[in-house]
């Protein structure tokens, strides 16, 4: 019998901003959920159709695929259909533990799934958890704070200047141009503007000035392994923007009719830097319990040495290479194709499952 995959995916709503079916409207927030009050980047998370359909693809090459999306339909969809397996790229529809709710529904039906589980999607989105258990471990990570209000005061002493995010957001959600601030005062405004718009505490972390990178990771426990690195290089954006990755970098200045040429990979480093920013990677990949793949965000220090900024279980994957998605042209560099990358994180699952195709 051919191998059953079930693909559980949250796709974009359409251009008019109409939330996609099963996700609850601005007007009518489920219970215990606050309305979200920006629509800019709501869903900037969830994949576009071209993706979605790319996974299908490829995944179609070894075995019959059953699209689930991962609404509020979802645990009907996954009960009836009972794949082999699920390749998890769905997201969430809200809350704080979002990305793990597929995750969970799967081991409620004894469904084997690709990706982390349950505890690591949930620790991963929790910026000031997941930065808990690096300090714990022992993996650099830049010093942090966390605003529960805006009013509260910093720690004494705390390093200016300080980017300032909201706790429980991926894909830059929550990071723009002024998330950079150089004073007290501006945190304070800008914790406020999340309080606000976002529901949630402001994570305040350390600017570290030097270059950044991101690293792929493929594989498990002791075969996991760190592509080739990609640097983003920030004289590719508009003159006077802050040095950050944030979401006028991701989302308003990379468009594909103009890409921004931010990547450099495999990334122009002495080896010994190449070195030092794969094992940190790797370290973070093992300290929150990663599994198959996830992409890690890595920042220098103003002495040249490397620390976590944020790890990303679910990366994304855009299967167009004129796109800037890190995943894919890490992948690309180390001579892997769009396709055998999404059977490849399948395989490195299915083995971890004591599963073949």
């Amino acid at each position: 019998m051919p191998l059953r995959i079930g693909l559980a995916y949250n796709q974009k709503p359409a251009e008019d901003g109409q939330p996609p079916s099963g996700e609850p409207s601005d007007e009518e927030p489920p219970s215990g959920e606050p309305p979200h009050s920006r629509s800019h980047d709501r869903f900037a998370e969830w994949d576009e159709p071209a993706t979605i359909a790319a996974v299908e693809a490829a995944l179609c090459t070894v075995g019959s695929v059953v699209r689930l999306e991962a609404d509020a339909l979802f645990p009907d969809r996954l009960r009836q259909a009972r794949p082999d397996i699920v390749f998890n790229i769905a997201e969430g529809l809200h809350g704080p533990n979002r990305e793990a709710h597929v995750p969970a529904m799967c081991e409620y039906y004894g469904v084997p799934y690709t990706g982390s589980d349950v505890l690591t999607l949930a620790l991963a989105l929790d910026k000031r958890r997941a930065k808990e258990v690096f300090v714990a471990r022992g993996v650099p990570t830049a010093p942090f704070t966390i605003l529960q209000r805006a009013t509260d005061p910093l720690p004494q002493g705390f390093p200016l200047p300080a980017v300032v995010k909201p706790v429980h957001e991926g894909s830059s959600m929550g990071i723009p141009e002024r998330a950079l601030c150089a004073t007290a005062e501006a945190i304070r405004q800008r914790a406020a503007e999340i309080a606000r718009d976002y529901h949630q505490p402001a994570l305040v972390e350390a600017f570290l000035p030097g270059r950044e990178f991101t690293v792929a990771v493929l594989g498990n426990d002791g075969d996991a392994r760190a592509l080739p690195v990609v640097e983003i290089q920030f004289d590719a954006l508009p003159a006077g923007a802050a040095p950050l990755y944030g979401y006028e970098a991701k989302w308003v200045w990379d468009t594909t009719e103009a890409p921004l040429e931010i990547f450099q990979c495999p990334a122009d480093i002495p080896p010994a830097l190449d070195a030092e920013i794969r094992d940190v990677a790797l370290g973070a990949f093992h300290a929150l319990g990663c599994r198959d793949w996830a992409r890690v965000d890595v920042r220098l220090d103003a002495g040249g040495r490397a620390s976590i900024l944020e790890i990303n279980p679910l990366p994304g994957i855009l299967p167009d290479p004129r796109q800037n998605s890190c995943f894919p042209k890490a992948a690309r560099a180390e001579g892997i194709g769009y396709d055998a990358m999404i059977t490849g994180v399948l395989d490195v699952a299915l083995r971890r499952c004591g599963m073949a195709r």
